[in-house]
């Protein structure tokens, strides 16, 4: 018969080894976490009475036929479309340049109030540079952006694309 295989730790070392544990796992978990950059929207998200979208939204779907059209080596692909919000990415050999999207500021009001005192315009609608990798406009109820992915896609780019978007008959929709 053969004698078991020797313990490598004595019962007195094993216990030290789970009161550690323990003690480093109850020092660890009562620590106060830093609030992450999520936590002021789930607030205000989870606030009585308050809605993630509004009712009269527009679907997503329907911003889908005034998003630019594909063409000289440039591919848009939706990424992403729910209630008030459609997103495409706009690529060119396989690479993400920028993001396309339009959103209907109807579930957030403060998104259209960043518009009222803009002096800039892009087809003749108010415009706004946000950072060094957005630019948008408001056309009635709706923002368009473009929001740069690649460091060389340029903010004069940014606008260039935005007016390729179909901003009049977006107008219309909104009326």
């Amino acid at each position: 018969m053969r004698n078991p295989a020797p313990t490598l730790l004595k019962p007195w070392q094993r216990s030290l080894v789970a009161l550690l544990l323990t003690v480093v796992l109850f020092i660890t978990g009562c620590q106060a976490k830093a609030p992450d950059r999520f936590a002021q929207a789930q607030q205000d998200s989870t606030q009585r009475g308050v809605t993630a979208v509004a009712k009269d939204a527009t679907q997503g779907s329907q911003f889908n036929k005034f998003f630019p059209k594909p063409g000289a080596g440039y591919e848009r692909v939706y990424t992403q479309e729910k209630k008030g919000f459609s997103e495409a990415s706009l690529k060119k050999d396989g690479k993400e340049l920028a993001k396309l999207s339009i959103s209907d500021t109807s579930s957030l009001p403060a998104a259209a109030a960043k518009y009222e005192n803009s002096t800039e315009t892009i087809a003749g609608y108010p415009a706004m540079t946000m950072g060094n990798t957005q630019t948008g406009v408001l056309v009635g109820k709706y923002q368009v952006k473009v929001l740069s992915r690649d460091p060389d896609f340029s903010q004069a780019q940014r606008e260039q694309w935005i007016s390729k978007f179909d901003l009049k008959g977006l107008a219309r929709l909104d009326s």
